[in-house]
């Protein structure tokens, strides 16, 4: 008994942290640092005024939009990979809690009041972690689906709808599991943040890859 109090006692403590931590990391504007860097002006009075990597390709700067998606993607990973690292006795419980924070963090990070990305390159870094099978095959449905549609945010959509129902299966675990729950809430946090796309794809007015 003294030793289930004690893991308990701890492990609440430890998920705070894990959650902050999650939370501190998926607030670093990678996009907007990087356009600020290297003098490609405010990230936030171009486009659609989002910081995520959609947005930094609109200045014309490649590099930095490839820079942005790979840092992004890292930060989900990293938040997920040090959870597991430092509470390995209860991994899945820790390792879920900071995949929410990290996205929540970078969709509504405190130094730019809440106003933050959508949270795909993020979601998509954590998803990677948790089950790098599950995070590749959303790779492929968005490269899949964003070329046939000629749509990137279509890709996106359907990559994130698809992932929370493969999470699970794919980890050997059942739907009523931490690291399931937070596959749904992450999916759920990014349809979301993509509310205004949702709206001009049923409409027909969504951007196509390439176009005007």
């Amino acid at each position: 008994m003294r030793l289930v109090s004690t893991f308990s006692d701890g492990m609440i403590p430890l998920l705070l942290g894990l959650t902050l931590l999650g939370y501190v990391l998926g607030s670093i504007p990678f996009g907007l640092l990087l356009t600020r860097y290297y003098g490609a002006g405010d990230l936030r009075s171009i486009g659609s005024g989002n910081i995520g990597a959609t947005n930094v390709l609109r200045t014309g700067r490649r590099g930095l939009a490839a820079a942005t998606l790979a840092l992004d993607a890292l930060k989900g990973a990293v938040a997920v990979l040090v959870a597991l690292a430092v509470a390995p006795l209860f991994a899945a419980r820790a390792e879920a809690f900071a995949a929410v924070a990290v996205v929540v963090g970078h969709c509504f990070p405190i130094w730019l009041k809440f106003r933050g990305g959508k949270g795909v390159a993020t979601g998509l870094g954590a998803v990677l972690a948790l089950s790098p099978i599950t995070g590749l095959l959303c790779c492929v449905i968005w490269l899949a689906v964003a070329r046939l549609s000629r749509i990137s945010s279509a890709g996106a959509l359907a990559a994130f709808v698809a992932m929370p129902w493969m999470l699970a299966p794919l980890r050997g675990e059942g739907f009523g599991s931490p690291v399931a729950l937070a596959g749904f809430v992450i999916a759920l946090l990014v349809l979301a943040r993509h509310h205004a796309n949702i709206r001009r794809l049923l409409a027909g007015q969504e951007s196509r890859i390439g176009g005007r």
